[in-house]
């Protein structure tokens, strides 16, 4: 596992791009604008972004943004999707 921080301002973007593995994308301060080329929308401070392996996706802030991101995984090792179960 790898955690990197990630701090944006205001209008700054991240070109659209791939991960490998599975990355959790926590954000703890503003709000990031995502978009995978079929969905948009926004994570706020507090709530997290499940992003799978190999799915295209790019975000951007309109306001100061922090997160961290957590990969999940190592890039030579196969990986799975993620998937979150209810425990019942």
């Amino acid at each position: 596992m790898r955690v990197v921080g990630l701090r944006l301002e205001p209008g700054q973007r991240v070109p659209e791009h791939r991960n490998a593995i599975p990355v959790a994308l926590i954000v703890t301060m503003g709000r990031l604008h995502f978009d995978d080329g079929s969905h948009e929308g926004a994570v706020g401070a507090g709530e997290m972004l499940l992003i799978n392996p190999g799915e295209r996706h790019t975000y951007r802030a309109v306001v100061e943004t922090a997160a961290y991101l957590v990969f999940a995984g190592l890039p030579a090792v196969r990986s799975r999707t993620w998937s979150l179960r209810r425990k019942r």
